[in-house]
């Protein structure tokens, strides 16, 4: 009986942890299955997903990140982390030394590594959140609402999609103190696991 639940246990954590784990790609990129393939047409890509009922987050990672990994293998892999960006977010993926073409939202062509720079961005991951509408005359920089520098622990990394996706931007409170206030919510909760 000991070994048939040691068996079942072992198989649970091994598909569980196979699930998990993220894909890496030719460009030596960890892949998400529900990440968005496009053209990088940044105004086409916020288009489409207000169709789909979502907003678009532009991801600028690069081979060997280790920070990039821990976003993957930690966050991303998380259920709960997981699942409010795939139903909220429309995730196209970047590499900041890449040679792929990409169309800001000023109508300029560059490639993956010249729209980094030309963004201003300097460190991976680099999580970029685009507004609803398609602003005229902007970049992609310019018009973002929210830029995420970093993998942090979970509840910054969620809370940030969450503020975004309330709209926190528009309102009085700042990203910090929506932060504060829904870690002090956790934690009365008992539901505060990190951070």
């Amino acid at each position: 009986m000991i070994r048939r639940a040691f068996l079942a246990f072992a198989a649970v954590a091994a598909l569980t942890a196979q699930a998990w784990s993220a894909e890496i790609g030719e460009d030596g990129l960890h892949k998400q299955d529900w990440f968005a393939l496009t053209f990088r047409d940044v105004a086409e890509d916020i288009e489409t997903a207000k169709e789909e009922g979502k907003r678009l987050v532009m991801i600028f990672e690069q081979r060997g990140c280790i920070y990039c990994a821990k976003m993957h293998e930690t966050l991303l892999s998380d259920p709960e982390v997981a699942d409010f960006i795939k139903a909220n977010f429309k995730v196209v993926q970047y590499n900041m030394f890449g040679d792929e073409e990409v169309t800001d939202l000023d109508g300029e062509v560059l490639t993956e590594k010249t729209a980094a720079r030309k963004w201003g961005f300097v460190f991976t991951p680099t999580l970029m959140f685009l507004p609803e509408e398609v602003p005229e005359g902007k970049t992609a920089a310019e018009a973002a609402v929210a830029t995420m520098p970093g993998a942090f622990g979970k509840w910054t990394f969620l809370n940030m999609f969450k503020w975004v996706s309330e709209k926190g931007y528009e309102g009085d409170e700042h990203f910090q103190k929506y932060h504060a206030r829904i870690i002090n919510e956790l934690r009365a909760a008992g539901r505060l696991d990190a951070e």
